[in-house]
């Protein structure tokens, strides 16, 4: 039998093995036996009786819990069993706490020690309950973001959702005695960050590691992030392939949508907010990286990640409210979709870097290339009014559907939104903007205004 989660073996005892100890009792329990080498063998221990009498005392008084010492015997040589049993409190080693991993013993600090606190607890980070918060400060297009996507995906019906948002946010699980959680807060409110800082995403290009092109900040709710994000990643951060079928102009992107989307979402509902630590997107000619804070299960490998795995998000509730909007599945699945998503469009498997706190996803391609160079077709003018007028959001989208003003002569807002998959009335504003501006011109009622460019017959 060699050591493992629930055994050690030490030939000595000293008083440092306390701490072997306090990390079997917070975590699954354990047996330590004194005497044995690292082998496995016995060998005896000379002052077995004196032991048997210090170790429980000792237990007792520094860790506060009891454990059961037995004497065995084996080819005449004495040795002892320590019992411990797992604690459902914390058990700290004079303000330590320790926690038995695999064969080794680990000291609990920063993330990984608020997340042990907060289990045993029988709490999730997410499930804290926020002072001072109260339902009406809550964003209108985080709400409507939910009902839109849950009632799309079929996760909950119009009767389920034709409710006020205190009703819906009960039903979701986010409210305890009153009060909102940390889930219902990120989820919902627009400035979330004034209580979470650091719960936004960074987007950058890279030339090299020490070479940024440009960048980009998502704030605002987490589904605000998330309704954002991807569309930000494909309009500027990636260039797709132009081929035909046909006539059906057909693009391909070097990563396919689906392996990014459930990438992006499986690190907004996994990420240790705790760590203030923003999840963060670097995009290279030839690779992509999303990285995010995570407070790892205790002997999970990357081994374990790319099997068949039970699903354990890190924010519960938040995973709930991602999966009622059809956003993620529940059943530890998002990997292999990723996988299989990668496999289907021909492209390597991604790679994972699990370091202390945070956990690293890697896309390689070399298909990946800059973001499209549209803006080379405007003027110098245009993208100085556009850097002055527009959001970064509005001006990646605007300079998206700027060549269909020279394929169509005209667009309107219907047209706009099919391309770039938004509500009419989101396009109406950034045609509008655009007007403003002075780059494009308009005609007709509101009802069936076309838009131009400005020096367009």
């Amino acid at each position: 039998m060699a050591e493992n989660q629930n055994i050690e073996w030490k030939e000595l005892w000293r008083d440092e093995y306390l701490k072997w100890i306090c990390g079997f009792a917070n975590a699954q329990g354990g047996k330590i036996y004194i005497g044995k080498n690292d082998s496995g063998a016995v060998v005896g221990i000379p002052n077995s009786k004196k032991l048997l009498e210090d170790i429980p005392n000792k237990v007792r008084d520094i860790l506060g819990i009891l454990v059961d010492v037995n004497l065995l015997t084996e080819n005449g040589k004495e040795y002892l069993e320590i019992v411990v049993m797992p604690s459902g409190y914390p058990v700290n080693f004079k303000g330590e706490y320790h926690f038995r991993s695999g064969s080794t013993k680990q000291l609990l600090t920063g993330a990984a020690l608020t997340e042990f606190l907060l289990s045993r607890t029988g709490l999730k980070w997410d499930a804290v309950p926020v002072e001072g918060v109260t339902a009406d400060s809550l964003d209108k297009e985080s709400f409507d973001i939910f009902r839109r996507e849950a009632l799309r995906n079929r996760r909950m019906t119009e009767d389920d959702l034709n409710i006020t948002d205190v009703q819906l946010l009960d039903n979701l699980g986010l409210i305890t005695n009153g009060k909102l959680k940390r889930a219902a807060v990120m989820l919902f409110h627009r400035n979330q960050e004034k209580w979470f800082s650091g719960a936004y995403i960074k987007v950058g290009y890279f030339e090299t590691d020490a070479d940024l092109r440009y960048q980009d900040e998502i704030h605002g709710s987490l589904l605000i992030q998330a309704d954002r994000v991807i569309e930000l990643i494909y309009l500027k951060y990636m260039k797709a392939e132009i081929s035909y079928d046909n006539v059906t102009r057909v693009e391909t992107y070097p990563v396919p949508k689906e392996a990014v989307r459930e990438a992006v979402y499986n690190a907004i509902i996994h990420c240790d907010y705790s760590a203030c630590v923003p999840i963060q997107i670097s995009v290279y000619a030839d690779k992509m990286y999303i990285g995010n804070s995570c407070v790892f299960p205790a002997g999970w490998t990357v081994e374990t990640l790319m099997q068949k795995h039970n699903s354990r998000p890190h924010n519960p509730d938040i995973a709930n409210v991602f999966f009622r909007a059809g956003l993620v599945e529940i059943w530890g699945r998002g990997i292999e979709k990723i996988c299989r998503s990668c496999k289907e469009n021909g492209i390597a498997l991604p790679e994972y870097s699990i370091h202390n706190e945070d956990i690293l996803l890697k896309f390689a391609t070399p298909k990946l290339t800059e973001s499209p160079n549209v803006r080379s077709l405007m003027t110098e003018d245009m993208v100085e009014d556009m850097a002055k007028g527009m959001t970064e959001l509005e001006n990646s989208r605007f300079t998206e559907i700027w060549g269909k003003f020279d394929e169509q002569g005209e667009i309107n807002s219907a047209t706009v939104a099919k391309l770039l998959n938004i509500e009419q009335r989101t396009a109406r504003r950034l045609l509008n903007k655009a007007e403003k501006l002075g780059i494009i011109v308009s005609e007709g009622r509101t009802s069936d205004r076309v838009y131009k460019k400005k020096n367009n017959p």
